[in-house]
């Protein structure tokens, strides 16, 4: 058995100082309050411990494109972004002519990075970028999978060779993983891939339920399923990809309504909302999370609340891509339970992700106060986890996995917090720059600041994403 410390830990509700956690067989055995010194041998984590943090919607690949879309595009190795990216909305020109930019615009720079993706490059990528997550307080993640064949749409060798190289990535990274294998078979409402988006698709859903269904959960590793979106799922294959997660009784994510365009092109293809159309063909429901939804209707809020489909904010993407604040406060309120994403990996920390739902309603309402920092930080840990499939994380109680993460209370961001409000200092001046200490499955994988099992980890990402600048 070993016992850690904790100078001042996070109970789910409140803050208690003089915490010690007993873990054995990677589980907290007990938790002791009211231990004022540190016992014989204990693990002393100073400032504020909490659950592991949940990241539940990962794009691996994305973060060779962090910094350099706000260049438009202009990267050495990435003069094709623009062509074959498939069908995207037609763009007014801005006061200067040119086309503004935008999601569409963006997703045309990520086409070109994903084209040069090999599984030995998304290993290494996704090994570096896990490892950044675990530098941040994060000890599982939720990928949301569709890069799957090669270049030309034709499958490897091993038809999962880029999920299993994820799932790798994760374990020499120390963090768990749930593989949000995804189905991405049309270009838009019925059209065929083209290009790019040709190594994304399995062609059928039942073709893609054949390859998913290869891949295997194992010590630290889960296997969900997600539908990229209804403009990359026919309306009548949707159910397919339901009821192989339903079969399973695994998370089944998918983007929803992040763009008025998708919206739009929906209402034109079946005359109905995303949401409507998701709803239709059996796709929400409890073990269910839409990612974004954003752009909805009262009837959409009702359509997802009601059925207990989750909902997976991921505001530093939303904003970085201008996408739009979405009504995660109506959400909730009509039983949608709220959860947390990098997704582009803008910026890993999840601490910020948190900040950014209750600061960016703020803006949307003028009003101050919608969730405490209590409420956020169940987001990040407890119903992050839940979202991907991890029931047992998430909370410092007996019987949960010995998943948890501290932080500095002592750093320039954080020092003269008051011990009782530390969990608002935490949440609301924060940053993954404070974070001393990761731990997973009662192992620490992140000490003092360093990560152990990937010790350089800025080398390991320059290394990684240079790679795919060549």
């Amino acid at each position: 058995m070993t016992t850690y410390w904790t100078e001042h830990a996070w109970l789910g509700t409140h803050v208690e100082p003089g915490v010690a956690l007993d873990v054995a067989d990677g589980r907290f055995t007990a938790v002791r309050t009211g231990v004022e010194v540190p016992p014989h041998g204990a693990e002393v984590l100073r400032g504020l411990t909490v659950p592991g943090l949940a990241n539940s919607h990962s794009h691996a690949f994305h973060r060779a494109l962090r910094g350099t879309v706000q260049a438009d595009g202009n990267l050495p190795g990435l003069a094709d972004a623009h062509s074959h990216a498939g069908p995207s909305p037609l763009r007014r020109g801005n006061a200067t002519g040119q086309a503004p930019d935008s999601f569409w615009t963006w997703r045309e720079v990520m086409y070109a990075v994903a084209q040069k993706l090999t599984p030995d490059s998304c290993f290494s990528l996704a090994r570096a970028t896990y490892a950044e997550m675990a530098l941040a307080g994060i000890t599982a993640v939720g990928e949301f999978h569709y890069v799957h064949h090669a270049p030309d749409g034709t499958p490897y060798a091993d038809p999962n060779a880029m999920g299993e190289a994820l799932i790798a990535a994760a374990r020499d990274a120390g963090i768990r993983i749930t593989l949000l294998d995804t189905a991405y078979l049309s270009a838009g409402f019925g059209a065929a891939p083209e290009g790019h988006q040709l190594r994304f698709s399995d062609g059928t859903a039942e073709a893609w339920a054949e390859r998913a269904s290869a891949l295997k959960p194992g010590e630290g590793v889960r296997i969900g399923a997600a539908i990229h979106s209804v403009r990359a799922v026919p309306a009548r294959q949707l159910g397919t990809v339901a009821a192989w997660a339903r079969e399973r009784d695994v998370p089944l994510h998918v983007h929803l309504s992040e763009q008025t365009a998708e919206n739009d092109a929906c209402r034109a293809a079946h005359r109905c909302t995303p949401a409507r159309l998701l709803s239709d063909h059996g796709v929400l429901g409890p073990r269910t999370t839409g990612v974004h939804n954003t752009h909805l209707t009262a009837g959409d809020i009702a359509l997802i609340g009601d059925s207990g489909t989750g909902t997976c904010m991921c505001p530093t993407t939303e904003r970085d891509l201008a996408d739009g604040i979405g009504p995660a406060a109506d959400l909730q309120r009509r039983g949608s339970t709220l959860s947390l994403g990098t997704d582009s990996h803008a910026v890993i920390d999840l601490l910020e992700e948190a900040r950014a739902m209750e600061l960016d309603e703020r803006l949307r309402t003028r009003t101050r106060g919608h969730w405490t920092a209590a409420a956020l930080l169940r987001a990040a840990t407890a119903d992050g986890h839940a979202a991907i499939g991890w029931d047992e994380a998430g909370a410092l109680e007996p019987g949960a996995l010995a998943d948890f993460t501290t932080i500095a209370l002592d750093s320039v961001r954080t020092v003269g917090a008051l011990p009782r409000l530390a969990a608002e200092t935490a949440v609301f001046a924060a940053s993954a720059a404070d974070v001393r200490h990761t731990v997973v499955g009662g192992r620490h994988v992140v000490r003092d600041g360093t990560h152990l099992l990937v010790p350089d980890v800025p080398s390991a990402l320059a290394s990684a994403i240079g790679a795919l600048r060549e």
